[in-house]
């Protein structure tokens, strides 16, 4: 069974991490939320959240993917977070994927693992970075390699659903996008 670690920080977008979580499951992956803390998680529009565990319990563990929620000052939190840094590298460099929503990819670019790669994000957030090479693009789902990135709250869906393909494949994404009910495009 695929796994994917969802870090939560206090002040992510709650619609955002709880879609994420949501699909994900739905497709039969083990998804585990972090909280950077022990604490329940006040999201930004003041939702609590409960994670499944704290970031140091399964710091050493290995995930086939990591998934960062944005939101403020959520983003901003895991992006100073060592643990989170240490986390994406070490993930990135064994082979596997990372991806960032909204303003989270400001993580990954700090991580380095943007530079001269395919990458979106919320409007103005890597364009405040100076990343090296980077190729900026406004579609809602951006994948470059095994790093994903998707835009805000409204890609949230479409983000989820890339997420699945790429773990699980086109029928399982297609299997929890029926249930979805969502109207076609």
């Amino acid at each position: 069974m695929a796994s994917v670690l969802v870090p939560l920080a206090q002040g992510c977008e709650e619609l955002e991490a709880v879609t994420i979580i949501d699909l994900l499951r739905r497709a039969g992956i083990e998804v585990v939320s972090a909280g950077l803390d022990a604490q329940p998680v006040r999201a930004s529009r003041g939702t609590v959240l409960i994670p499944d565990t704290t970031l140091d319990k399964v710091a050493a563990r290995d995930f086939d993917m990591i998934v960062l929620p944005g939101g403020l000052p959520g983003a901003d939190h895991l992006d100073r977070d060592p643990r989170v840094r240490a986390l994406l590298i070490r993930t990135a460099a064994a082979g596997r994927y990372i991806a960032a929503i909204c303003a989270a990819p400001k993580a990954l670019a700090s991580a380095g693992l943007l530079d001269n790669r395919k990458a979106t994000s919320f409007p103005g957030v890597l364009d405040a970075l100076s990343v090296p090479g980077l190729n900026y693009r406004e579609d809602a789902v951006v994948q470059d390699g095994k790093i994903i990135t998707s835009r805000g709250p409204g890609t949230a869906m479409d983000f989820a659903l890339a997420l699945i393909e790429n773990l699980v494949g086109k029928a399982k994404r297609a299997q929890v996008e029926a249930g979805l009910q969502r109207p076609a495009h």
